[in-house]
């Protein structure tokens, strides 16, 4: 059975419900891993992994016990990268599924964007989670997990 791994860093707390109640539902070993100790309710299958601070420790973590057929889900798209290059499916938190085919390109333009904020140019930030995302998000995960789980 496929494991769900979350980079829990800057995963929203409105995700981080929905991925709870999905993995409860279908009985999916799941895992929070982030630089501190995630809130979680009490579960068989919901576990959250604490790693030590430091840049990329939990990114490192999860790319480590990340197997294939197994779904992460971040924004992080050097991590996708990673995790898709193990043979992992990744998904957003806003339910966008990424693979070989979009990282490459999605992972250019994030350098740019990098690239133009460094020279001072103000390009904004992410849109905020709406009910449009949390409800995009849901509804990708439950296909993910009715295929695969």
């Amino acid at each position: 059975m496929p494991s769900l791994w979350i980079d829990a860093d800057a995963c929203p707390k409105v995700a981080r419900e929905i991925i709870v109640r999905a993995a409860e539902r279908t009985a999916t070993p799941t895992w929070f891993v982030a630089n501190h100790q995630i809130p979680l309710p009490p579960s068989r299958w919901v576990k959250s992994l604490a790693v030590a601070s430091g840049f990329d420790a939990a990114d490192n973590e999860i790319v480590a016990r990340l197997e294939a057929g197994d779904l992460l889900i971040s924004s992080d798209l050097p991590l996708a990268m990673e995790a898709i290059d193990k043979g992992a499916a990744v998904m957003t938190s806003r339910g966008e599924m990424l693979d070989k085919s979009n990282i490459k390109a999605r992972v250019q333009m994030r350098d740019f964007m990098e690239t133009l904020r460094a020279s001072g140019e103000h390009t904004g930030g992410p849109k905020g989670y709406s009910d449009v995302d949390r409800r995009e998000f849901a509804n990708a995960l439950d296909r993910w997990l009715a295929k695969n789980a």
